[in-house]
């Protein structure tokens, strides 16, 4: 796996989780890789990993039982979504509305490429 410079790996494999959270791969109760089979699958260090999942179980994302395992908790979809909502609106949307500007780009301009995006998946 690749990783990017402009973020904690950690936290980047938070949010691979977390994805796989909301796009319910992964759903309430369910069992997910061990901080070993994880960190062996990603190629990182098993410390690393362990951080990550320490940082979603502070959250309530996920729970450990000890000697099973690790779990995807009761609200975890509800929560993620409510933080990946609140980073995208504070850190990511002002990002693009400065790009829109220095591009001369409109919401409707953009409404356009959403739409030709959305009919190229569907093709």
């Amino acid at each position: 796996m690749e990783f990017h410079q402009d973020q904690a790996i950690y936290l980047q494999i938070a949010d691979i989780i977390c994805e796989n959270i909301l796009t319910e791969s992964w759903k309430e109760g369910d069992r997910i890789p061990s901080i070993r089979e994880l960190s062996v699958s990603i190629e990182v260090n098993p410390n690393t990993a362990m951080r990550s999942y320490s940082y979603l179980q502070e959250l309530g994302i996920i729970f450990n039982q000890r000697g099973i395992g690790y779990f995807v908790a009761g609200r975890a979809r509800e929560i993620t979504l409510e933080l990946k909502k609140n980073n995208f609106v504070n850190r990511e949307l002002p990002r693009i509305f400065k790009t829109m500007d220095l591009l001369h780009l409109s919401f409707d301009d953009l409404a356009e490429l959403y739409a030709a995006r959305v009919k190229e998946e569907k093709a």
